[in-house]
């Protein structure tokens, strides 16, 4: 056996040269952590445009609109981003508030205490859009950021209750959605908005509804595909209507019992106006610009949007006014 021989300079350097450096490695990776936790940290304090209070928004707010609708007397847009500019004044208020933090879709909303109701909060998912005028319509809150904040409603009819796009998996909302009769379909608006399909379809049982131009790697076992430019009529009250523009196969459907069009992101009352979201548009504008001409044909009084704001109208003729207002506007712009 060959004796063993001592270790030279160049050995001893090269050894102390290589656990320094893995030392400062270490200081380095350490230091990039503390920084990760320290922005982590700051992301989610609170912003300084909050008024004091119970609630408030912190950094990492996407802008979505998504409680400014729900909540519009306590939340507002500040800078790019909402904020608390009133504190809940009632019971019924605090009530938005806390279904409008459940629905954030990046947690952005918080209170300074764990809320000892939100149990309680979580059972009035899915919430009625009208009790009134829209018996059996219901927005789903929980809302997810793999649709960008996208609104989802569920319908409830004798035929089988139908999803209108995803909102976010929870259980609690599983629950709440089968104390209803679960779900026969999930009609997919486009592919931006399809979330939590997936799981949703494991659980609820639902056949799911995309047009074949708005399948991929993620969609593709989607069980009902639509083919061609429609119209197609999932029963006597529910058409399907092709709306190419925001996306090549978005598709609005028509609730003709309740007269609702649910429009994905083809078409929406905004904070300012009526919008067809133009800056994320995917195939183009003067197309999309044709679609909603196609709504002037349709019979409708209530628009149920992905993103954007719901509205209602005194009647048809109205709508249609509001439309042709709209398409004007437009159409001198290109």
């Amino acid at each position: 056996m060959a004796a063993a021989t001592a270790p030279t300079s160049f050995h001893i350097r090269r050894s102390f040269n290589y656990n320094a450096n893995l030392q400062n490695s270490f200081r380095k990776v350490r230091s990039v952590k503390a920084r990760s936790i320290i922005t982590a940290n700051s992301l989610r304090a609170p912003r300084p445009q909050n008024v004091s209070g119970e609630f408030f928004v912190d950094h990492t707010c996407i802008d979505c609109d998504t409680c400014r609708w729900m909540a519009p007397e306590n939340f507002t847009r500040a800078g790019d981003m909402s904020a608390v500019f009133k504190q809940p004044s009632c019971e019924e208020e605090r009530l938005r508030a806390l279904q409008a933090l459940l629905s954030c879709p990046t947690s952005s909303i918080h209170t300074e205490k764990p809320p000892h109701d939100i149990l309680e909060v979580q059972k009035t998912f899915p919430i009625p859009i009208d009790e009134h005028t829209l018996p059996g319509v219901y927005h789903c809150g929980y809302h997810s950021d793999k649709s960008f904040g996208a609104a989802s409603y569920l319908i409830v009819r004798a035929e089988g209750n139908i999803l209108v796009d995803s909102p976010r998996y929870t259980t609690q909302l599983e629950n709440n959605l089968k104390m209803l009769g679960g779900a026969r379909y999930m009609f997919l608006t486009h592919s931006d908005d399809v979330a939590d399909h997936e799981k949703w379809s494991n659980h609820l049982g639902c056949e799911r509804i995309l047009h074949s131009l708005e399948v991929d790697h993620s969609t593709a076992a989607v069980e009902i595909k639509l083919e061609g430019s429609g119209p197609w009529s999932l029963s006597d009250d529910v058409t399907l209507v092709h709306t190419p523009g925001h996306t090549e196969g978005s598709v609005c459907l028509l609730y003709k019992p309740r007269n609702i069009l649910f429009t994905g992101d083809h078409f929406a009352m905004g904070e300012r106006g009526w919008t067809i979201f133009e800056r994320y548009n995917k195939l183009s504008v003067p197309k999309q610009l044709n679609s909603v001409k196609l709504m002037l044909d349709l019979d409708f009084e209530w628009i149920l949007p992905g993103h954007g704001r719901r509205a209602k109208f005194k009647d048809v003729e109205e709508k249609n006014s509001s439309l042709r207002a709209f398409l004007e506007t437009k159409m001198q712009l290109l």
